[in-house]
């Protein structure tokens, strides 16, 4: 199998990670190389927004606020964040375009994503993109820094790989109850699917 065959393969949403987390200048450089995701237009409509420490305490509260609430549920809820040494913000930022849709610049801002979980996997990193009915909530977009016309898209939460929560590998999925093929007979009649 080729590198990057085994790297599909192979990963995992880690939904426990250790301590460890790449630095700033290490997604940077993993950021440089994912930004090569299909990107009609070359818009790069999204932002990455890095959370660690405080700024994660910081999001906790707001999901608490944000959910309102309470007691044991409050710190639940506020310790969402504290779960992962580093947190990335994913923030679509649509521009207006003629041709290149909204649908399409989200597409964009996934594969960017999904380039991302690659490369950190690659690299040893263990992530996994969290969301939630809270994305949209005033206390957790303030926080996040949102812009006016901007959504957040969740979290990437990115730590060392749990030996731990070692996942074993997938069956092979049946790809072909995926996949269909459009033909054309003689005289233009459709094949069937």
């Amino acid at each position: 199998m080729t590198g990057l065959t085994d790297l599909l393969r192979t990963r995992r949403s880690g939904g426990r990670v250790t301590d460890a987390a790449p630095t700033d200048a290490e997604i940077a450089e993993l950021l440089r190389f994912a930004m090569n995701a299909p990107d009609h237009g070359a818009l790069r409509p999204w932002r990455l927004v890095l959370l660690r420490g405080v700024a994660r305490e910081r999001l906790g509260e707001a999901l608490a606020d944000a959910q309102g609430a309470t007691g044991d549920d409050r710190q639940r809820a506020a310790a969402k964040p504290l779960r992962a040494p580093l947190l990335i913000g994913i923030v679509l930022c649509p521009t207006p375009h003629p041709k290149v849709l909204e649908w399409e610049q989200l597409a964009a801002a996934t594969a960017v994503v999904t380039h991302l979980c690659l490369l950190l996997h690659e690299a040893g990193w263990s992530s996994i993109w969290r969301t939630g009915p809270l994305l949209d909530a005033r206390p957790v977009c303030t926080v996040t820094g949102l812009a006016d016309g901007e959504k957040l898209l969740g979290w990437l939460y990115v730590g060392g790989p749990d030996p731990r929560a070692a996942r074993p590998e997938r069956p092979p999925a049946n790809a072909q109850a995926h996949l269909s093929v459009l033909g054309f007979a003689a005289a233009g009649s459709m094949v069937p699917w």
